[in-house]
Parts: structure tokens; C-alpha cells; sequence
């Protein structure tokens, strides 16, 4: 880990200033709630000995994260505590730096602490509790596959991975390489035109949409979110067929089964997804 930061729309607070300018926020040694998060294990008693293992659940994070603030006096101290007191005010995101230079995010809220630990200097200490409802952090980057298209007229930067097929249908495979520890939910923006969407997990799994598109529309199926919106953003979940399984990428690398119909060269289906680990370093 490279940088730690918390960040609101207005701010950035870097929590090794002072390590690396000499006054700002430090985060110092006793910080808790960067490893595994904790889990609610389900158990079947029975009659006999011991228990049967049913499921679990993570549940959210939490975190304290103990500050060295450091101010150029006293006026400037001041100043710092203020920033601090209006970031974690509401909603913020703990961002880790590691060593590629990857940002790994997680939205917190302050549950607690900030008594203040105040000395006759320009410095003082204190405590924050967060609580993070996702307990996974989020890569920044963004991982894209696209299936259809036509390559000759449409520029695809490095990272896609086209498949142009028939004009009338585009049906093929999608390598997913998820390179995070968790399973990853993907986004499926469906540019028309094309009718009949049908996208197929490497264990079977199939989400259908039988609605249609005419050229130039586009459909975004957020599987995070089990949402189906259009590009005029018109709610358009009702056209999913029955039993939609909102499937996620699971880490390592998988392959993905993609059909659309009634398609031109200038249709096509683009997955997107980000990473997500229980940890960073």
C-alpha cells in the first residue's frame, strides 16, 4: 500500500501527510479493520453431535483508524480539525494506493470517536470509527469485453476484446478475467439495434431480456443493482423473461456465452466489471 486517503465530492484528505510533507493527517499504528471482514456462519443443530454447516453472509466492515493531526501552529491546526469534522460528516470512500498504483475504494461512515487527545503544540490525536456496508474494496479500473461491432468503422481501445459476427446475429464467447478475490457484478450496456438478449454464465447461468432495440438505442442491465434502463433512462426490467439470475464474474478467469438477434455491423454488447478483494497491502 503506496498512499491511504479519505475522500468526499470536496475533499481529499491524505492520511500519511506528515510522513511524507511534515503537518497534515497521519495515520498511525493500531489501525483496525483492513483484514477479513467478519461473517454470520449459518449452522443446522440437529439431534446428534455438533452441527452442520448451512451458509454465511459477510457482514459489514468495521474500521478505527487512529490520526496524528499536525498543524504549522496553532491557526493552521484548526483549519485541519475542520476539514476532518466536515469529511466525515456524511459519506466518505477509504481509498488505498497499492503498488501498481490501483485505487481500492470502500464507502465508510463515521460510527463513532474523535474525542480529542489535544497538547499545548500545534498537533493532537484522536480516534475515528467507521463502518463500511460493503465489505469489499473496489478497484478503480475497469475491465471491458465486447462481443459484435464492426471493427472496420468503430475504434476499440487496447483493452477490448471484439468479436465480429453475421449481420443478423451476434452469438459468440467472452473471456472474464476477474483478477480480484471476490466475485465481481457486471454491467451489460446493449447498443441496438437487436432484440432478445441473452447472456450465459460459465456454470449455466441465464439472463434474458426479450425486449427490443432500434438502432442508435442502447440498454444497460446493472446486475449490482438488478436494475434495466434504457438510454432515455425509461425502467425497462418488465421485459426480462421469468426468474432473471443476475449472475457475477467469479475470480480467475471464465468464459461467458453472448446472443442478441435481428443485429447490424453496428450492434453490439459490452461487459464491464471492477475487481473487488477482502484485502489490500
Amino acid at each position: 500500500m503506496t498512499a491511504l486517503l479519505l475522500e468526499t465530492e470536496r475533499d481529499v484528505l491524505d492520511l500519511d501527510g506528515v510522513a511524507t510533507r511534515g503537518f497534515g493527517f497521519q495515520a498511525t499504528a493500531g489501525m483496525t479493520g483492513l483484514g477479513l471482514p467478519s461473517v454470520e456462519v449459518q449452522w443446522l443443530e440437529g439431534a446428534g453431535d455438533g452441527a452442520r454447516w448451512r451458509g454465511q453472509r459477510v457482514v459489514s466492515r468495521d474500521l478505527d483508524i487512529p490520526l496524528d493531526i499536525v498543524g504549522r501552529d496553532r491557526a493552521d491546526l484548526g483549519g485541519l480539525v475542520s476539514r476532518l469534522a466536515r469529511a466525515v460528516a456524511g459519506e466518505c470512500s477509504l481509498v488505498l494506493v497499492d503498488d501498481d498504483g490501483v485505487r481500492w475504494s470502500t464507502q465508510v461512515y463515521r460510527t463513532g470517536g474523535g474525542d480529542l487527545d489535544a497538547t499545548a503544540g500545534a498537533d493532537l490525536q484522536t480516534v475515528i470509527s467507521f463502518r463500511a456496508p460493503d465489505p469489499y474494496f473496489t478497484a478503480s479500473t475497469v475491465s471491458t469485453q465486447t462481443v459484435g461491432g464492426d471493427t472496420g468503422t468503430r475504434p476499440f481501445l487496447s483493452n477490448l476484446v471484439a468479436m465480429p459476427l453475421a449481420a443478423s446475429q451476434a452469438i459468440g464467447s467472452v473471456q472474464l478475467d476477474n483478477s480480484g478475490d471476490v466475485a465481481a457484478y457486471p454491467t451489460w450496456d446493449v447498443f441496438g439495434p437487436g432484440r432478445d438478449l441473452t447472456v450465459t454464465s460459465a456454470t449455466g447461468e441465464k439472463l434474458r431480456w426479450t425486449g427490443a432495440l432500434a438502432a442508435g438505442q442502447k440498454l444497460t442491465i446493472d446486475t449490482r443493482n438488478g436494475s434495466v434502463r434504457d438510454g432515455a433512462n425509461t425502467n425497462r426490467y418488465a421485459d426480462l423473461a421469468a426468474a432473471p439470475r443476475f449472475w457475477t464474474v467469479p475470480p480467475g478467469t471464465s468464459t461467458a456465452g453472448v446472443s442478441l438477434l435481428d443485429t447490424t455491423a453496428a450492434s453490439r454488447v459490452v461487459c464491464t466489471w471492477q475487481p473487488r478483494r477482502w484485502m489490500v497491502i
